[in-house]
């Protein structure tokens, strides 16, 4: 048996060495790399082709989405769960109305 060499660094100690990646960390560096990925923001979101072909813009599609979102939530504090829409123009207005049973 070879003598093992004292007062020697960490540094000194571990020249050379080199740590093999567990499965563990592939995740955990996958993991890390989706937390920094740059979230979407809604001027990232491009409407459908139909939709832009209409003049929807993303923030007319956030503003649509929220006022749709609203109207949800008022109908199921009625206790409407289950509703469609009717879309109707009156003159230069487009009136989106839903229709449910309670």
């Amino acid at each position: 048996m070879s003598k093992i060499p004292k007062n020697r660094s960490d540094k000194e100690m571990l020249a050379g060495w080199v740590e093999d990646t567990s499965i563990e960390d592939q995740f955990l560096k996958a993991e890390k790399k989706a937390r920094q990925a740059k979230p979407k923001q809604a001027d990232d979101y491009a409407p459908p082709a139909e939709f832009r072909q209409a003049g929807f813009h993303p923030a007319l599609m956030q503003e649509l989405g929220k006022q749709l979102l609203q109207l949800r939530l008022q109908l199921a504090q009625k206790g409407a769960t289950h509703f469609t829409y009717t879309i109707k123009r009156e003159g230069e207005n487009i009136v989106i109305k839903p229709q449910y049973q309670l």
